[in-house]
């Protein structure tokens, strides 16, 4: 059997595509969850391996369970074939037609941090957390490495960039004070946390892949996943974030050159609009790149068109998620710089001079925090984005029953009803 976790796309189902011959996985009939077309077997890849040479035909989900309700009417992604319904807490027939008695649907198989079917939001938060309290030497090793990296830069600019810029009481500000080579440390600083940022969510996407599997991971496998895609996850980064820039220039330029604030502030109200919407829609272009090896072109083509029909969802989600870790992180880090203020940085007089962290003390109390902090939060974002992006492939692609069998759930999606074989 091939085992290799189903990541690469054969295309999208919404689109008509599949391979000539080839007859998609069945879905149960009338369920508005799964799309009616669904991907050609055998051309999966596991993250890092690249494309199966053996075809592999998955296999075909119920159309029925016990007392002929369909899987699709009970919400269950069941992978076991073993008859689970028709009996009662009592051990008799449960209704008429041998339903699934008292007891409801069976629960959907869970190999790894989520079942194995469609997901809701308490689901993605808790698959993220508890990927990261599974697999919490390999996740926050890297999310520590890169926070601290990232924080020791950024320390000594701030430190060197607010002693250059510091004005003493009753002199007055000349172009002399503001550096070029302040001006390229700063630059310089925010270069290494793209690359850490980078760093970080290539590496955690191979994590949380294997982590949905139930699979162990190491920092060093990850990085051997990882390092193949990271200069087109680079691209794709940088791409958008142009993309971004451009579209706000383009709108508020007109305001600008009118010389009219009213204009002026329209179009950036309506640059903020769009910029969202285009995020949203390509929010789930980084783990579509790393985990199916594809082009950038290729990557934000699949994330738009898995994020069609659900962008509102996907919003919520994604902006819920931002709020939490702006919470966490204010919480560990705004005590630490109160502190960092009241010991190093000479109280309320040092914040009103400008000084309060100019200090050793307090730049490094300060970085502390935001190393925790850090830590903490960049898993959990990148966590989610990751199960966003494998709910809406389970949704449209019946992506579950590739995982379910890279995972080593014999017979997922056999059907209950059918007569055993043999003696």
């Amino acid at each position: 059997m091939n085992d290799s976790p189903g990541w690469a796309t054969p295309g999208s189902p919404s689109d008509g595509e599949g391979a000539e011959g080839t007859q998609p996985p069945a879905r149960p009939a009338g369920d508005q969850k799964w799309s009616a077309e669904q991907p050609p077997p055998g051309q999966w890849s596991s993250p890092g391996t690249g494309a199966s040479d053996t075809p592999a035909t998955p296999p075909q989900r119920p159309q029925q369970g016990a007392g002929g309700r369909s899987y699709a009417q009970t919400g269950d992604s069941r992978g076991y074939g073993t008859p689970y319904g028709g009996q009662n807490g009592t051990g008799g027939t449960g209704g008429a037609g041998g339903g699934w008695g008292t007891w409801g649907p069976p629960p959907a198989a869970k190999p790894g941090v989520i079942p194995l079917r469609p997901l809701g939001l308490g689901e993605i938060l808790d698959g993220a957390v508890t990927t990261m309290r599974t697999h919490w030497r390999s996740v926050l090793s890297i999310s520590l490495a890169v926070a601290v990296l990232v924080q020791v830069f950024s320390v000594l600019v701030q430190k060197y960039s607010g002693d250059r810029l510091t004005i003493e009481p009753g002199s007055q500000a000349r172009m002399e004070d503001f550096s070029d080579t302040s001006a390229l440390l700063t630059l310089a600083a925010y270069l290494l946390q793209l690359l850490g940022g980078l760093l970080v969510t290539a590496m955690l996407t191979m994590i949380f892949s294997r982590a949905v599997l139930g699979r162990p991971s190491t920092v060093g496998g990850a990085w051997r996943d990882a390092r193949g895609q990271l200069l087109r996850l680079a691209g794709l980064t940088l791409l958008i974030g142009f993309g971004a820039v451009t579209v706000f220039v383009l709108l508020i330029l007109p305001g600008v050159l009118a010389g009219s604030l009213g204009l002026g502030v329209l179009g950036g109200l309506a640059a903020a609009v769009l910029v969202t919407w285009l995020w949203i829609r390509l929010s789930l272009a980084s783990p579509a790149l790393m985990l199916e090896k594809a082009t950038i072109r290729t990557a934000l083509a699949r994330s738009s068109k898995l994020v069609n029909g659900s962008w509102w969802r996907i919003f919520g989600i994604t902006a819920l998620t931002a709020l939490i870790t702006a919470l966490v992180s204010a919480i560990i880090v705004y005590p630490l710089l109160a502190v960092s203020v009241a010991l190093f940085g000479g109280g309320l007089e040092g914040l009103a001079d400008g000084t309060a962290l100019n200090s050793w003390g307090s730049l490094i109390l300060t970085a502390i925090g935001s190393v925790i902090a850090l830590t903490i939060t960049m898993p959990i974002q990148s966590g989610v984005t990751v199960l966003l992006y494998i709910d809406q492939r389970i949704r449209r692609e019946a992506l579950d029953l590739e995982l379910a069998r890279a995972a080593g759930l014999e017979n997922y999606g056999a059907d209950a009803t059918a007569p055993p074989t043999g003696g």
